[in-house]
């Protein structure tokens, strides 16, 4: 018998576990079923004859129709699998797992006190360009803060976009670039930071400093004002190397696990994602919710269609309704530009043997858990809520990280099926292979395999596994992204409006 995974007793596919020949017989919920075409790893084996028109099932939901009849034994995907819009998943939450809070969670991270903020897990400085024009400037100021050193600085992070410039001033994009580079400067893993201006920017250095309050150590810098470029960078150093001065005295001390704030991203997915490494992920966040933290699930538009099984039950009706709400604006913001959600799918996605979004979605909510829903944001907004968490981004990686970096992130937990080497400023990211493969071919950018579930390691022990893996990096251990030097150019604030 060839080996292939039923979901749910429900389903009419199944997911090819090993590349399927015809003639080969794998396991369908009515009997045996004789494939009749090649069909990859991580694709789908219809189990029944499908007609024109009708569901395609798995994970128990619907995830397409046919758009031509499938005989059983064949491959199901984009030739013969279309989205349907109307045919939505019914809205059921998984149960609590017994194993949740047995996973021998560790109480206590090593983390850096901040004064009137949450505890950071890096003591970084963060050197921030106001808009494109300074970002010559900032990478000038970073190279040689990286070569000379900082007393008990761990990093230098660039943060450096291509805006901030040529837009309404106060009007939409400049209030979420506003968010997201404050977001920054004041994050609890940067100890000190410099701001970079021209000086001529709609993005004016004045209003950056305002809304900071004085809850961190800052300095800005005027390029014009500075003299040009290189007057600009040696007054640059200067002014950081003054104001990270505390940052020698400060030292690792035992904090409670409720103080993180953690992010849960996926990007390269493949159809393996929902049954490895996201249910795994979601899993190690029931443990860290229970524990006190915060979990932060992200990518409207890789829940579309699976966002009624995250409102549902929501412990603040308030947060279920703000998640519908979003999912209905992207709905109208795509159909403004002559597309649909369903675009969302990349190339690689659809190679790794997803195919619709409604599919994609259905394993990308895994990573929520089962913790009710307690919160709802916008874009790169404070995260504040204990518990789960969903913030309103694009599914794009680097724009999507961005927000939930700005939101408070203490770190970022990122699957990847197809593989990934996004890294991120001052906010590490540690990489979840959702099959073996990959992360045997990646072993140099992938933390951690959660491929082992496809052969029968148990979930629950590569859930543990990762729980662990997020304290240890909470605790200073470095991931591989960090240990490479990764991210310098992944701070891409997502921003809607016109450019002026």
């Amino acid at each position: 018998m060839a080996r292939a995974l039923l979901l749910n007793e429900r389903d009419n596919v199944a997911v090819a576990l090993e590349d399927l020949a015809p003639g080969a017989a794998v396991a369908g919920p009515s009997g045996v079923v004789e494939v009749v075409e090649r069909i990859a790893t991580a694709h789908k084996v219809a189990l029944t004859a499908i007609g024109l028109g009708e569901p395609v099932t798995k994970y128990g939901h619907p995830i397409g129709v046919a758009s031509r009849p499938i005989q059983a034994g064949a491959w199901v995907h984009t030739h013969n699998l279309a989205f349907a819009p109307s045919v939505r998943p019914s809205a059921s939450r998984p149960a609590p797992p017994a194993a949740r809070l047995v996973l021998g969670l560790p109480t206590t991270f090593l983390g850096f006190r901040r004064e009137g903020r949450r505890p950071g897990i890096r003591n970084a400085v963060a050197v921030v360009a106001a808009s494109n024009c300074a970002a010559d400037v900032v990478r000038g100021i970073v190279a040689r803060l990286r070569q000379q050193g900082l007393p008990g600085v761990e990093q230098v992070a660039p943060i450096v976009h291509g805006s901030g410039c040529g837009m309404q001033c106060d009007g939409v994009d400049h209030a979420a670039l506003r968010r997201c580079l404050n977001g920054m400067i004041l994050h609890p893993n940067v100890t000190a930071a410099l701001v970079v201006g021209l000086g001529c920017e709609v993005n004016q250095l004045c209003g950056i400093m305002s809304g900071l309050d004085g809850r961190a150590r800052v300095a800005s810098l005027g390029i014009q004002d500075a003299g040009g470029v290189a007057r600009a960078v040696e007054r640059g150093v200067e002014l950081l190397t003054r104001a990270a001065a505390p940052a020698a005295d400060e030292r690792r001390e035992p904090l409670p696990v409720a103080e993180l704030t953690v992010g849960a991203n996926c990007g390269g997915s493949d159809a393996n994602s929902g049954i490895t490494a996201n249910p795994a992920l979601g899993l190690a966040g029931d443990a860290l919710v229970a524990a006190g933290a915060r979990w932060v699930l992200a990518e409207t538009t890789e829940t579309f269609g699976a966002e009624a099984i995250l409102a549902v039950g929501a412990a603040n009706p308030e947060a279920g309704r703000k998640l519908l709400a979003a999912v209905r604006w992207w709905e109208r913001h795509t159909a403004a530009a002559g597309i649909t959600v369903d675009g969302n799918p990349a190339p690689g996605n659809k190679a790794g043997g997803l195919t619709t979004i409604t599919e994609k979605a259905l394993g990308a909510v895994l990573k929520a858990g089962s913790s009710p829903l307690q919160g709802a944001c916008d874009y790169a907004e404070p995260i504040t809520a204990p518990g789960l968490t969903f913030m309103d981004t694009p599914g794009h990686d680097a724009p999507s990280v961005t927000g939930l970096a700005a939101g408070g992130c203490s770190l970022v937990v990122f699957t990847t099926g197809r593989g990934s080497c996004i890294g991120f400023p001052a906010v590490p990211i540690l990489k979840i292979g959702t099959n073996s493969a990959i992360s045997r071919r990646l072993s140099g950018d992938i933390d951690l395999d959660a491929g082992g579930i496809l052969n029968g390691v148990p979930m629950v022990d590569v859930a543990a596994a990762i729980a662990q893996r997020i304290i240890e990096v909470a605790s200073g251990e470095r991931t591989k992204a960090e240990l490479q030097g990764l991210g310098d150019d992944a701070f891409v604030p997502w921003l809607p409006g016109p450019v002026l």
